[in-house]
């Protein structure tokens, strides 16, 4: 690739994917795999730019909530000794959310309601097969410096910009809890939505103090609550809808998490 363009191309790269903490969790990550694959990646940044234009503007008018647990049967997440796992954290914290949405009128579905795996494109169809929807991810963070702490939310879309400015400051407002900050990113769900899509960092299992935190199920709660009121706030309540939701995985309470058998394994990401 000519000097001129790897200079352009690496310029617009940083841009869209707004590293700006070397902390986060895919900072390191990120800045290894793009010296290595600069040529295809330069690709992937120009084809980001045609997604844009697929993604219907439903900030204001969705009646379905796609939750999505991060991770999920052989694919951990992130883990350690005092935080546990974080596949079983996001899990934890999505069922708690779904019964609160419910309960304001909205349709709610989950891609998955105990430990299975699914892949990043499987989690993007039952999204993008809804009608008038949202999707929000919920994750936990990690990074080599265990002091780093607080919660971040990423978006892509300029339709999701609005939602996941409401749920950082909504989650961010609860005690102790520090803001990272708004962020872009090209992750896989949020790339491949054609609905506003967010994706939540709810805390570092790499810190001692805010990882033992973050496997508590007290903390999954105020997490929850603090995730479904900024959705409630941003469209307003609705009144109770009559039909059955078109749900994958739907709860009606939050169950035991025990595990269970899922699709192949394929490696995943974000």
């Amino acid at each position: 690739m000519p000097d001129h363009l790897r200079s352009f191309f690496m310029s617009s790269i940083a841009r869209s994917f707004d590293i700006a903490s070397p902390e986060s969790k895919w900072a390191h990550r990120w800045r290894r795999a793009l010296i290595r694959l600069l040529p295809a990646v330069a690709l992937f940044v120009l084809a980001g730019c045609e997604s844009e234009s697929m993604v219907k503007n439903t900030s204001h008018t969705f009646r379905t909530v796609v939750i999505d647990a991060g991770h999920g049967g052989h694919d951990m997440g992130t883990h350690s000794r005092w935080g546990g796992t974080e596949k079983m954290a996001a899990l934890d914290t999505a069922l708690r959310i779904a019964p609160k949405l419910r309960a304001a009128g909205f349709n709610t579905v989950l891609t998955r309601d105990s430990d299975f795996f699914v892949p990043l494109g499987g989690r993007t169809r039952i999204s993008n097969g809804q009608d008038n929807a949202i999707f929000v991810s919920v994750h936990f963070n990690e990074g080599p410096n265990r002091a780093a702490h607080g919660v971040e939310t990423y978006y892509r879309s300029k339709y999701a910009r609005e939602i996941a400015d409401r749920i950082q400051g909504t989650v961010t407002s609860l005690p102790s809890i520090a803001s990272r900050g708004v962020k872009t990113a090209n992750f896989f769900v949020l790339r491949h939505n054609e609905y506003p899509a967010v994706l939540v960092e709810g805390g570092f299992f790499s810190n001692p103090a805010e990882g033992s935190r973050c496997a508590k199920p007290a903390y999954h709660e105020a997490l929850a609550s603090a995730i479904a009121a900024a959705i409630i706030a941003q469209r307003g309540p609705l009144q109770p809808v009559q039909t059955t939701s078109p749900t994958i995985a739907a709860t009606t309470s939050t169950p035991a998490l025990a595990p269970a058998t899922g699709p192949a394994p394929i490696p995943a990401t974000r």
